[in-house]
């Protein structure tokens, strides 16, 4: 029979209120390799991980300094959508 080990368990579990005080200190745990589990009043709302290869691969779809020096405000950019 396998056991299971809580204590790994509980370090993949943080709360959104302590995720949000200690963000730093997860993000270096999260480059190093861990994931985490996060909870909003008991109940799990989303999973955070280091990024994958892929995600490193991507590249600009555009340019916006290339349109106008400086880029392109949002609000430009809205009303033209």
């Amino acid at each position: 029979m396998s056991s299971i080990n809580t204590s790994n368990i509980k370090k993949s579990i943080v709360g959104l209120r302590e995720l949000r005080e200690n963000i730093e200190s997860y993000i270096s745990k999260i480059e190093k390799g861990d994931s985490f589990i996060v909870f909003k009043k008991s109940k799990p709302v989303f999973k955070i991980s280091p990024a994958d290869e892929e995600t490193e691969a991507w590249e600009p779809v555009i340019d916006f300094t290339k349109l106008k020096k400086g880029g392109v405000s949002i609000k430009e950019i809205l009303s033209r959508l």
